[in-house]
């Protein structure tokens, strides 16, 4: 989301960075990290094999064609050969007479009989064949599956809708992790740059107090005193370059970048007087706008529909069935007929299937996907109780953290004030070197505590961004 930024005018932001060092604004933070997110990678293909789904789902919906090929060798059995065993016997009886004085066989029997009975004993060998292989295309066609195709394809689109809502909700957590490690980096920064100007001071306190000693108006006891100060300034200077260090690393990790010493951020925290838009925290709007919400809802949709696919189970399934063979048996696997089309075996069948009687599944299945309903419609339920307690408390705490601002804004403007008067009596010799330390400190503490405030305010405006789903 785009979000306008101003800054703090009474913080120094800017650091000194190398000339050849790459500097990120937030906005090229959040694409950088949109371009190398894991996270979103991982959604992005969940989405390509949600696509994938609804197009096989529709795929159910055409004719099925398969090709099928067989190769069988049975041992044992000897050559088939076709032979006129039994038409040569006839002639050989037509020449022979019976005690009567008749032939034994006629012209009948030689020319009809004989090669009749040869040929259905050669059919009858031709099932023996060494060698038997056939190549047959079956086309299945469902006409009624009790609605499972169409539920399946509802059941694929509801999840597809469900792995693009996943995707959104995935790059706006990824927003917010960069939106936030950028702000404590920019906190950091800032923080670094107060220290550095506490430094600046006490280390025009520590020449004068030099040339105090110098010229006897100052003790030794000053310069120690000014001294510890500076040594504890560049102690807490370091340790916040520490944090600094950690901080850049957990934001270049959050962009998906490996380690860069010279990389820099340059951003600018928000105020209240940026006169940012509060979120909408109506639930009506909530509800359409929570991504977790609408993911609950898709996963219900889905559930609902798989519901219809159980019940599916006690209706029948019909099938228009056609189909093409070719068979081919010989002795060799090399000898081949090339096939006719009056010779194949070409067939169609209306095929009904219904079970009557599986142990119970079928009802159990159906019960098993009522209670998964109802389990993700309690989920949905108790998520939008979970949203209505966590925008209110997000609510609750950006208010405290903007009536904090003004309170430690106020305190900027008393701790400079004291330490302005301070620092002018003590150099007039009317008031104590240790108060002037002091005075120091507590500006600096002040500066640190609205800056503070300023971060918390971001965290809390952040995260009611995200309860009430905007971000």
């Amino acid at each position: 989301m785009s979000r306008k930024f101003l800054v703090l005018s009474a913080l120094a932001l800017g650091l000194i960075v190398p000339a050849s060092a790459k500097t990120y604004t937030r906005d090229e933070a959040i694409k950088t990290a949109m371009e190398n997110s894991s996270d979103i990678k991982s959604a992005e293909e969940d989405l390509v094999s949600a696509n994938s789904q609804v197009d096989a789902g529709y795929g159910n919906a055409y004719p099925s064609i398969d090709l099928s090929a067989n190769v069988t060798r049975i041992f044992g059995l000897d050559d088939v050969k076709k032979t006129t065993a039994l038409a040569d016997a006839a002639k050989d009886m037509a020449g022979k007479k019976d005690d009567a004085g008749n032939p034994k066989a006629n012209a009948f029997d030689q020319d009809v009989i004989g090669p009749a009975v040869d040929g259905l004993i050669y059919g009858m060998k031709s099932q023996g064949y060494r060698w038997q292989s056939s190549v047959g295309l079956t086309l299945t066609q469902v006409l009624y599956a009790a609605g499972k195709v169409g539920t399946a394809i509802d059941i694929a689109k509801a999840y597809k809708h469900l792995q693009e809502v996943n995707l959104d909700n995935t790059k706006s957590k990824v927003r917010y992790e960069v939106d936030n490690a950028f702000d404590q980096l920019i906190y950091l920064d800032s923080s670094i740059a107060i220290v550095d100007e506490s430094i600046k001071i006490t280390q025009d306190n520590l020449d004068f107090v030099e040339q105090g000693v110098k010229s006897g108006l100052a003790t030794e006891l000053d310069l120690a005193r000014v001294q510890l100060s500076m040594e504890a300034l560049k102690v807490d200077r370091k340790a916040l370059e520490d944090k600094r260090l950690l901080a850049k690393n957990a934001l270049l990790n959050t962009m998906g970048l490996d380690w860069d010493n010279d990389v820099q951020f340059n951003g600018e925290l928000r105020t209240p007087d940026s006169n940012l838009p509060y979120p909408d925290t109506a639930m009506t709007s909530v509800k359409q706008r929570r991504r977790e919400l609408v993911m609950l809802q898709a996963t219900e949709t889905m559930k609902e529909k798989n519901i219809e696919i159980e019940e599916g189970g006690y209706k029948p399934t019909i099938a228009l069935v056609g189909g093409l063979k070719y068979a081919n048996n010989k002795n060799k696997i090399t000898e081949w007929d090339a096939p006719k089309w009056d010779k194949l075996n070409k067939y169609v069948a209306l095929n009904v299937s219904m079970n009557l009687f599986q142990g119970m599944q079928t009802k159990e299945a159906i019960v098993q996907a009522k209670s998964s309903l109802r389990s993700t419609q309690i989920q949905k339920e108790t998520a939008e109780r979970g949203f209505r307690v966590q925008i209110e408390s997000c609510a609750q705490t950006l208010a405290s953290a903007e009536r904090n601002l003004e309170v430690l804004k106020n305190n900027i403007d008393l701790a400079q004030r004291i330490y302005d008067m301070t620092d002018a009596a003590f150099r007039n010799g009317m008031e104590t070197q240790l108060n002037l330390l002091t005075a120091n400190m507590d500006l600096r503490k002040a500066k640190l505590n609205y800056l503070q405030g300023i971060l918390n305010w971001n965290t809390a405006y952040n995260a009611l961004l995200q309860a009430t789903g905007e971000y």
